[in-house]
């Protein structure tokens, strides 16, 4: 396939170009600076300078392509998580540039649109799993999310082709900057528990999440969840950290005090044990890492090499 990538140079797109590339298809991806065009380059993945946001600009690069993913987003780092103005930016590449892109899409006569979302859209469940059709929540900071989602869900509608949603798990390993620092806070003995100790998290390495968008471009028109096989308790994976860090866990915090926070941090103080039955058996893929454990033991040997 010709595979056209928004967000290539990002966390999860620096894994999912080599991914792509390894399986055989051609890739163009957009790039906004100089530096990153020759990073893709480098990768093997030919670089277009375009705005995501001007339509006719996009429909004029995804002329011959067979399907676009769209990994952008502009994710602020933690130090910046509560920032208003990193999750306005967020929100606008999430809604504006994603309906860009779908438009853009059709007119070019794309046949396949794989769009990135999250699986901390759903409702706190507890110890239940969540499958597909598990209730979410429209807090505020998923504004962005639901606004890609039905991009991607219009762009089926439109009967011009299939749009597949991906409802990535927290993201673990090399590129995620947070992974980095979760794991430099470990070896000073301190972990982060967002929420209840006992409440799940859903996580996915970011490699697991490049074979994930590989396989979507096989899936049938819906939403998926892409997640580890085994969602760990918000203790155990505090744990897994601290044993790849190879330290003992001295301060956790905040706990429960983190939901002070109101809708900020909803989305990583629920509990979410989230099942990904639906993919595997669809597509056929399987995670290499199968919990946080296993992603937290791999982040922490590349990061350490």
């Amino acid at each position: 396939m010709r595979v056209f990538v928004a967000g290539g140079t990002g966390a999860i797109g620096g894994h999912t170009i080599p991914a792509l590339l390894d399986q055989g298809h051609t890739v163009t991806a957009l790039a906004r600076t100089r530096t990153k065009a020759a990073t893709l380059t480098d990768q093997g993945a030919t670089p277009v300078m375009v705005s995501l946001f001007d339509r006719a600009e996009l429909t004029e690069a995804l002329a011959g392509h067979d399907a676009v993913v769209n990994l952008a987003t502009a994710i602020p780092p933690m130090s910046r998580f509560m920032s208003t103005r990193a999750t306005r930016d967020n929100y606008r590449v999430r809604a504006e540039g994603s309906a860009a892109l779908v438009d853009a899409a059709l007119a070019a006569g794309v046949g396949r649109v794989v769009q990135e979302s999250v699986c901390m859209l759903y409702r706190d469940q507890g110890a239940r799993w969540i499958d597909e059709d598990a209730p979410v929540d429209r807090y505020p900071m998923t504004r962005g999310n639901f606004a890609a989602e039905s991009g991607a869900h219009r762009f089926t509608e439109s009967g011009g082709g299939a749009g597949v949603v991906l409802r990535l798990g927290w993201f673990l390993g090399p590129g995620a900057e947070h992974s980095e620092q979760l794991l430099a806070q470990a070896r000073h003995h301190v972990g982060m528990v967002l929420g209840r100790p006992d409440g799940y998290v859903s996580s996915i390495h970011l490699a697991d999440a490049a074979t994930a968008v590989v396989a979507a471009l096989g899936a049938p028109a819906g939403t998926y969840n892409v997640v580890d096989d085994e969602p760990l308790t918000k203790r155990d994976y505090a744990d897994a950290l601290a044993r790849a860090a190879r330290t003992r866990l001295w301060l956790r915090g905040p706990g429960r005090a983190a939901a002070l926070f109101g809708d900020r941090l909803t989305s990583l103080t629920r509990s979410l044990r989230v099942a990904n039955t639906r993919f595997r058996e669809t597509t056929g893929w399987k995670p290499r890492y199968p919990s946080a454990r296993e992603a937290w033991q791999a982040t922490a040997e590349t990061l350490t090499t």
